[in-house]
């Protein structure tokens, strides 16, 4: 008992002394605050202190402990490889969306956990649609999405086939039949995706994986609104594949919100192209009008010394 007390109050002296070191593991300052509080043994203080990363005893560790160490591009040499590749300035308008999507699929992509499917390929380009298909600039749209594709380490063309293999299976289909192959996992291109997520307890939700099954909404005739859409992607991730749909449905609401935005956004955009335009064609027509005027002057002016002159002429036959 002496040498239990004795080896908690050294590795309390241990962890106090390392609390502003920068290179101390955080890790001994709660093991000797669990120990000092009696719920730890000795034993599993040591083996706490002598953990290894990626060595734990768990599923986790031994399917993805082999990643221990393994190099991860950070996420400011993913923007500034986007910057690179893109080589022009993004519009103020569009700077924050860009910024969130870069940041946002880098961080999805580097995750031990992530998988690519088809789903998740759909849902990438519905919402790269949905950002950019007003962009100022038409031909910067398709540059902007190969930019991201490549700052991410994701290959574009691969990224498109899948997401049409999807497309071109879910045409013609209804929302019974999207439902029947992801509850029964049969040998569809959904279905393979489903079975395969409800079969792995690691599987990894994201974003686009969720906007992906929106685009299959629509796609089966699905009305797009997200009252409609809500208990749809409730029952398709939570029933039929066994997965949490809270951050799905967030994130289809969260679709619907930005969706109106940008529509919103288009509709300005309209307004002040007709309002432009109007004001153009009225400046056009004001200087038409000021240059027939002046013709009419000139013709006027013209007639008029035409006038004179044949009257000088007259006089000079007169005499």
């Amino acid at each position: 008992m002496q040498f239990k007390t004795s080896a908690v109050t050294l590795l309390a002296l241990a962890a106090s002394a390392n609390a502003f070191a920068p290179t101390g593991p955080a890790i001994r300052s709660s093991v000797a605050v669990q120990a000092l509080a009696g719920g730890m043994e000795l034993g599993s203080v040591e083996d706490s202190i002598a953990y290894q990363p990626g060595k734990a005893d768990s599923a986790f560790a031994k399917r993805f402990g082999h990643l221990v160490g393994a190099e991860v591009k950070t996420a400011g040499q993913a923007f500034a490889d986007f910057t690179s590749e893109l080589g022009y300035t993004v519009n103020a308008l569009y700077k924050n969306m860009i910024t969130d999507i870069v940041g946002t699929t880098h961080l999805i992509v580097v995750n031990a956990r992530f998988q690519r499917d088809p789903v998740w390929c759909l849902g990438i380009l519905t919402a790269l649609d949905l950002l950019l298909k007003n962009y100022p600039e038409p031909e910067m749209g398709d540059k902007i999405a190969s930019a991201l594709f490549k700052s991410v380490g994701l290959d574009e063309a691969e990224i498109r086939a899948d997401a049409k293999s999807i497309t071109d299976w879910v045409e013609g289909k209804t929302k019974e039949d999207i439902e029947a192959a992801l509850s029964s996992g049969d040998s569809s291109p959904l279905g393979a995706i489903a079975a395969k997520a409800r079969d792995d307890e690691f599987w990894m939700y994201s974003r686009y994986f969720g906007l992906g099954l929106v685009k299959i909404m629509d796609t089966v005739g699905i009305e797009m609104d997200k009252d409609e859409v809500y208990p749809i992607m409730e029952n398709w991730m939570s029933t039929q594949m066994g997965k949490s749909h809270l951050t799905a449905c967030n994130d289809s609401d969260l679709y619907f919100k930005v969706k109106a935005k940008l529509d919103m956004m288009e509709t300005m955009m309209k307004e002040i192209e007709i309002r432009e335009k109007k004001r153009m064609a009225e400046r056009l027509e004001d200087k038409a009008e000021v240059a027939l005027r002046a013709a009419e002057r000139e013709d006027k002016m013209k007639a008029e010394i035409e006038l004179e002159a044949q009257g000088q002429r007259d006089r000079v036959e007169a005499e």
